[in-house]
């Protein structure tokens, strides 16, 4: 089937290269086990790959007391990360070479929770060269799978975040819901909060996790609640009667 090479929703990839690094410029306090393990004011902002960054530290901002069994692994070590009776393994990556030489990760999924100043943050730090934006339309968007009208609306929201492709939100009145299941899936977003899934239930057979919707999304993408996004790349959307070219999958 021909696009025609019609995208209205591409969107450039303009976030920093992986290996860069800055200065995070704020407080940043990680608890584990009762205790801040780290508390710092010269945490680091690195971006391993192009799509958002991770925090590195200094070792001085990590007491040795609180590493336990380390590892070498290629151009690095690991280390559990122990204080009390809890420990999270390999928990913590010290590289030995390349742009974050000598700088220490501690996965951010392994404690119990991140501070930036004084609030808590989710999921991963927050890329600085990024924003959100989300804006009532008019344009009539169609959603197909297998020639199978799944949604029909000439008001989505649409949802603007540097560096991806646009994401429409439709209103659930205006989607087929009977061709849709919830799903037990569920991922996070430090910009739009836990998103919930649905599966595609076809005749033919199941497709898993095409579509997903905010509950309670965060206060900059508060507008989304309840609305229902499609995966673009593997539907057929329709925008102003015109078939659009499917985004390339970020992550290849």
């Amino acid at each position: 089937m021909s696009y025609e090479g019609f995208h209205p929703f591409r969107s450039p990839v303009p976030f920093p290269h992986p290996g860069y690094i800055e200065d995070a410029q704020r407080r940043v306090r990680v608890l584990f086990g009762g205790q801040y393990i780290v508390d710092t004011q010269q945490a680091m902002l690195g971006w391993e790959q192009p799509y958002y960054p991770s925090y590195f530290f200094h070792s001085s901002d990590l007491p040795e007391r609180f590493l336990s069994n380390p590892k070498q692994i290629e151009k690095s070590t690991t280390y559990d990360l122990v204080v009390g009776d809890r420990t999270a393994r390999a928990a913590v990556t010290v590289r030995h070479e390349g742009d974050f030489k000598d700088l220490v990760k501690i996965a951010f999924d392994k404690v119990d929770a991140w501070l930036e100043e004084d609030e808590e943050i989710s999921f991963h730090p927050k890329d600085p060269y990024k924003r959100i934006d989300v804006r009532q339309s008019s344009r009539h968007v169609r959603i197909e799978i297998d020639g199978v009208e799944l949604a029909n609306t000439n008001k989505p929201r649409l949802l603007f975040e540097t560096g991806l492709p646009v994401r429409t939100y439709i209103p659930k009145g205006d989607v087929r819901l009977e061709h849709l299941s919830h799903s037990t899936l569920t991922t996070g977003c430090p910009y739009k909060g836990v998103a919930n899934y649905y599966d595609v239930n076809f005749p033919s057979g199941k497709k898993e996790g095409l579509a997903w919707w905010y509950r309670t999304a965060f206060l900059e993408s508060a507008g989304i609640n309840g609305y229902i996004a499609f995966l673009d790349e593997k539907v057929d959307v329709f925008v102003n009667g015109q078939l659009a070219e499917r985004p390339k999958p970020l992550f290849s």
